[in-house]
């Protein structure tokens, strides 16, 4: 399970050495809830990594917003002359202080890092074998007091290895509709609102049909974002260990606090 790979020591294995120390200190202090407030623990340190990314994706993401109505206007100025309207576009995204694959590039960035974070919980929350786990984990820890014996999984309530859909009781069913609200609020505050563009009398009926055309399917992308991410997102919650649940809504809440902080600056500006 933890084979000797540049993935696997680069990422998973510092990852659950930082998961196993945060365990065990809540196990020192004797909190209860010890396994789940070190999730927490983990993922909060990781978003506060990848922190200064998604800030940067976001400011890009806000900049291009506001470039949409300029955009549109080089589109249709130089329709006819790809070539131009390209280099016009790279003009006003230089003066704007834009690098357009940046938002890409955050992104690319991040996700080696949620594997790492998944994989290494999934190692606890996934197996239908804790103890010989436990024996892999321990073999791959850098020091030896950090060595665990069992794990309790009990957290508020919930059972961090069950699936509500295994669990089969009433409150677990709770985890993946809060999950998917949590990811529907995450999508509405960190999607830029789109700007209704005036139509323009001069176009003639085969522009005001690719204008029209655009702006559905820009629509369309963002209903699959605002409605069907979320539900998917719920789905998973319900089919996955709880422990993966509150993995992912940590990450959200952040995300959406971050998001909401970033959108409250913009407007006390204007």
């Amino acid at each position: 399970m933890l084979s000797p790979n540049l993935f696997n020591t680069v990422l998973i294995i510092p990852t659950l050495n930082l998961l196993v120390f945060l365990y065990q200190c809540f196990l020192v202090i004797k909190v209860p809830g010890a396994f789940g407030l070190a999730i927490v623990g983990l993922t909060v340190l990781v978003r506060l990594l990848v922190q200064p990314l998604f800030g940067k994706q976001m400011q890009t993401a806000k900049k291009m917003q506001d470039l949409k109505p300029h955009l549109d206007k080089l589109s249709t100025k130089h329709k006819n002359d790809k070539q131009k309207l390209q280099e016009e576009q790279m003009r006003l995204y230089k003066e704007a202080g834009i690098n357009p694959a940046s938002g890409c590039l955050f992104m690319i960035i991040q996700i080696p890092l949620f594997i790492a974070l998944y994989n290494t919980l999934s190692l606890f929350l996934v197996t239908t074998n804790i103890q010989k786990v436990i024996g892999e984990i321990n073999q791959v820890l850098y020091f030896p007091f950090l060595k665990i014996y069992s794990i309790d999984p009990n957290f508020l309530g919930y059972n961090l290895f069950l699936s509500p859909d295994k669990a089969k009781i009433w409150y677990y069913y709770l985890i993946p509709v809060i999950t998917a609200l949590l990811q529907y609020f995450q999508v509405v505050v960190s999607t830029p609102a789109m700007t209704p563009q005036p139509k323009k009398e001069e176009a003639g009926k085969e522009g005001e049909k690719k204008e029209s055309t655009g702006e559905d399917f820009q629509k369309a992308m963002n209903t699959q974002m605002k409605f069907i991410f979320p539900i998917m997102i719920g789905y998973f919650a319900f089919s996955l260990p709880v422990g993966l649940a509150l993995y992912w809504n940590i990450f959200s809440l952040f995300s959406i606090i971050h998001s909401r902080g970033i959108n409250k600056s913009k407007d006390s500006v204007k």
